[in-house]
């Protein structure tokens, strides 16, 4: 099985998701740290709509871009948009594998996909 994580490696919700990853024998990672090789808006919208979740809610709209931008944090399209634009907007970690997406807050949610 393949798993792949949206990490930021800054975040130790994301750390710690990581390693219940690594933990599991077998299962080949992909880590993608986004604000390094930030998804498409595409990419985005996909990932949380396999994941059951409007973008509204996989927001961190405690970021200083929200205010500065003058974000609608319930407006699904421009937080789309806004996430492609200031990829630290999106909810951290995301996991991603073949039965579908789940944002690992708290981390233990990954195990929920493998």
């Amino acid at each position: 099985m393949k798993a792949t994580i949206w990490h930021n490696p800054r975040c130790s919700k994301s750390r710690q998701a990581l390693a219940i990853l690594e933990e599991k024998p077998g299962l080949a990672i992909e880590i993608v740290e986004y604000l390094k090789t930030p998804p498409s808006r595409a990419e985005i919208e996909a990932i949380l709509k396999k994941a059951g979740v409007a973008p509204s809610e996989a927001i961190r709209k405690g970021e200083g871009v929200v205010k500065e931008i003058g974000l609608d944090t319930t407006d699904d399209a421009a937080v789309l948009d806004a996430m492609a634009k200031h990829p630290i907007l999106i909810e951290r970690p995301i996991v991603i594998t073949e039965k579908g997406a789940v944002i690992a807050r708290p981390p233990e949610k990954a195990n929920d996909l493998l």
